[in-house]
């Protein structure tokens, strides 16, 4: 609506009619007046609103606006006019629009992993030295009893076993991601120890995970280098069966390994495996109970100058997260 203040266009003569009688013309004022009283009251109102007069001649004080309304850093003092205008919300959504949207399903995950989950397992934890009574309490691993976990180990220079294979894990879980896949963690720095082996084991087995990785460095004498995968044996005892799942686990370590080694350039261990990269072991709670295909990988010797070397840059961390994500990958066949 626009409020317009010039005068209405004149009457027209041929509008004027001739007077009439003085009782016609009082009955005819009365008329009027009451019909221009309201007129008139709306007028004094619009007049106060657009003079932004208040009572008693006052321009109207404003309001300060509930807390929830001031800007932040940002928010001026009391009395500025900035501090007390609001930038208008967008309308809400009708409730039948808001009910559609709240109702539509998620857009499915793109990628060649998509519908796939895989299970990244950082190996320790950076708060297990400090929680050494709750780590040495012993679990079943099936085969026998063991440490629930262990500190790990660390470089020459205090770099940390569990420092290492958490961001291995992290940069493996987004790249994995960007391929479509659901990426679980068996812990990532949310808890001040562990978890145990067997709750490793068990969440892997709980997500029903396409396959699962848990990501180590070794900590060995100086001299032995490179990488090495481990499998499961074939374990039946108590609560661990490893036969369902050897065959599998070892098709996913053969691929991890051999693509581990062109991502990163390092060669397989030259202290255990023969050569080949690939270890099998029937010691390890987290593969003797696990239902799922899953792997170790020691990325490397931590004790090693030379290795260490690779394994606190960066760049080469991101290169051994490609080497795993593309073994997963060729396994999972994306």
């Amino acid at each position: 609506m626009r409020y317009d203040d010039s005068p209405p266009p004149p009457e027209s003569a041929a509008s004027v009619s001739p007077d009439p009688p003085w009782y016609a013309r009082r009955s005819t004022l009365a008329v009027a007046v009451a019909a221009l009283a309201p007129t008139a009251l709306a007028g004094w109102v619009l007049t106060q609103v657009l003079t932004g007069s208040g009572p008693g001649g006052q321009p109207p004080q404003p309001k300060a606006l509930p807390a929830s309304h001031t800007t932040g850093a940002g928010a001026h003092g009391a009395g500025d006019a900035k501090a007390s205008t609001a930038t208008p919300s967008p309308a809400a959504p009708d409730s039948a629009s808001a009910s559609a949207s709240a109702s539509a399903p998620a857009a499915p995950a793109k990628g060649p992993l998509a519908g796939r989950t895989v299970v990244i397992d950082p190996g320790h934890n950076t708060g297990n030295f400090k929680h050494t009574s709750e780590i040495d309490r012993q679990v079943d691993i099936g085969t026998n009893r063991k440490e629930c976990d262990t500190t790990g180990t660390t470089t020459n220079s205090g770099y940390m076993e569990a420092e290492f294979t958490l961001d291995v894990s992290r940069r493996t879980r987004a790249l994995l991601e960007s391929k479509g896949a659901k990426v679980v963690f068996t812990h990532d720095a949310d808890r001040p120890w562990g978890p145990c082996i067997d709750e490793r084991a068990r969440i892997g087995n709980e997500a029903k995970a396409d396959a699962v990785v848990s990501v180590h460095a070794d900590g060995v004498s100086a001299g032995n280098r490179g990488f090495h995968v481990i499998l499961p044996a074939t374990v039946k005892g108590g609560a661990a069966d490893t036969s369902k799942i050897v065959g599998p686990s070892r098709d996913l370590g053969e691929r991890i390994a051999g693509n581990f080694a062109r991502s990163t350039g390092s060669a397989p261990a030259n202290y255990l495996g023969s050569g080949t990269g690939l270890v099998v072991r029937d010691d390890l709670g987290g593969l003797n109970l696990s239902t799922r295909p899953k792997v170790f990988i020691e990325c490397g010797n931590m004790r090693d100058a030379k290795d260490a070397a690779q394994l606190t840059s960066p760049e080469w961390r991101q290169k051994a997260a490609e080497g795993i994500t593309n073994g997963i990958v060729g396994f999972l066949g994306g």
